[in-house]
């Protein structure tokens, strides 16, 4: 069975990259499930350089199966597009979620709802062979709450508030994220183009 290489370690990302592929007949895999130990440092200034490099440095190591890098997160309106590419290291630790979210609100003290816009961005960069690269983007529109809403998910989840909605991330089912998240719609046009290729 083809192989699926997902650069990351993020069980939450893994599960839904998992769910969302599932139709397809290749087996999915995080970097240690496919016994992969490598920290790429990610030096782009944005989404898309930031997955590219990943892919393009698993790849080489990849036996020549497929692999799937992402690079995603918050821009933030009021905060100039912050966190942006350091979104999992807003707080100065790598993926310390509490820290970021924490950051996130002291920064926003006192701004009104209307000003609180923000959008979760994900690009991904997917390597069928060193001639078929896919790359594609989502995002998905929200406000900032000014406290902490909901227990499912991840990351600024609990804080991502979908107007039409009337949810954060963190209060939806993983199938209702998954249907309209940033992650959720890369993998929609994902799933399109591997239509084709597969």
């Amino acid at each position: 069975m083809k192989k699926l290489i997902v650069a990351s370690n993020n069980d939450h990302k893994i599960k839904e990259i998992k769910e969302i592929l599932s139709q397809f007949p290749f087996e999915v895999l995080s970097l240690n499930e496919a016994n992969i130990n490598i920290d790429v440092e990610e030096t782009g200034s944005t989404f898309m350089e930031n997955a590219d490099i990943k892919a393009k440095e698993i790849f080489k190591i990849a036996d020549g199966n497929m692999v799937l890098a992402d690079d995603s997160g918050l821009s933030v309106e009021a905060l100039n597009g912050a966190p942006g590419v350091f979104s999992a290291r807003f707080a100065g630790e790598h993926g310390n979620n509490k820290a970021n979210n924490d950051k996130l609100l002291y920064l926003l003290e006192g701004i009104k709802e209307d000003q609180r816009k923000a959008k979760f961005l994900c690009a991904m960069v997917l390597i069928v062979n060193e001639d078929e690269i896919v790359k594609v983007q989502g995002e998905v529109e929200g406000i900032i709450t000014a406290e902490f809403r909901g227990e499912e998910g991840f990351g600024y989840d609990p804080l991502f508030f979908v107007p039409e909605y009337k949810k954060t991330f963190a209060q939806m089912s993983s199938e209702e994220k998954n249907a309209i998240s940033h992650r959720g719609r890369a993998l929609d046009k994902l799933k399109s183009e591997l239509e084709k290729l597969i």
